[in-house]
């Protein structure tokens, strides 16, 4: 016997279903479209308000794990930044990626190395870098390689009016200002706890553009002055810190 279900066209005699009579959606589907109009009422300003709400919450996401502007609060990385300036951080640089090079200028909470606030200083030196100064010339030397530091340094500095030579161990970064002579700097905590190593766990974020003034609003450009550095060897250093507050 076959027991095959067979297709059946439906009695058109009989009338339609109660739920097909009007065309018109159930209680079901009435209060899914009508729960945004109910809860927008409730509001003082209705839509304008929903939606500037969901803005505000995407501006605080962004804030929290993508960018967030950050003021600079002195003068010790002009030329290129100037008091009140604000830059944006980009907080994923390194994230997905290596972590802070030479060059970088970066954000970093200080809390517990340099003090309970954030920073801003560009990074000369990272793990397994023997960081020195000065050669014959005053300039910077990292792993034997002398950087023309002059491109971005603050007109009429030196690289360093303090003598150091430090290696610095792994996880951690050797940073100082542009404005060598009105920075305080790794070179002010090198016979701190720490040596004024910044670990790079404190890393906020890099910074990557002038976001105001507007008039000075731009990305800001790398540097290349340690592109020629060669990879740390710190094994093959003996160096330990010295030195004491910059000049």
């Amino acid at each position: 016997m076959d027991t095959e279900a067979q297709p059946t066209e439906r009695d058109r005699s009989l009338p339609p279903h109660p739920e097909d009579s009007s065309g018109a959606p159930g209680p079901e589907g009435r209060s899914r479209s009508a729960l945004v109009p109910r809860f927008t009422d409730r509001l003082p300003g209705g839509r304008i308000t929903v939606t500037l709400l969901l803005c505000l919450l995407f501006l605080l996401a962004v804030n929290l794990f993508v960018a967030r502007p950050f003021e600079i609060p002195s003068g010790s990385m002009e030329k290129g930044l100037r008091v009140g300036d604000r830059v944006l951080v980009n907080k994923l640089a390194y994230t997905f990626g290596d972590g802070p090079a030479r060059g970088d200028v970066i954000v970093f909470d200080g809390t517990g190395y340099f003090g309970d606030a954030d920073y801003i200083k560009r990074v000369v030196g990272v793990g397994g870098d023997h960081v020195v100064c000065c050669d014959g010339e005053g300039r910077i030397r990292v792993n034997g390689r002398s950087v023309d530091e002059s491109g971005f340094l603050f007109p009429g500095d030196s690289p360093s009016a303090v003598r150091f030579d430090v290696v610095v161990p792994e996880g951690r970064l050797f940073v100082l200002g542009d404005h060598r002579g009105s920075s305080s700097d790794s070179r002010d905590r090198l016979g701190s706890p720490g040596g004024g190593m910044v670990p790079v766990e404190k890393v906020v974020g890099r910074a990557e553009a002038i976001v105001w003034p507007f008039g000075r609003a731009g990305r800001l450009a790398p540097t290349d002055a340690y592109a020629k550095v060669p990879a740390g060897e710190a094994s093959a250093h003996a160096a330990a810190p010295t030195g004491g507050g910059h000049g």
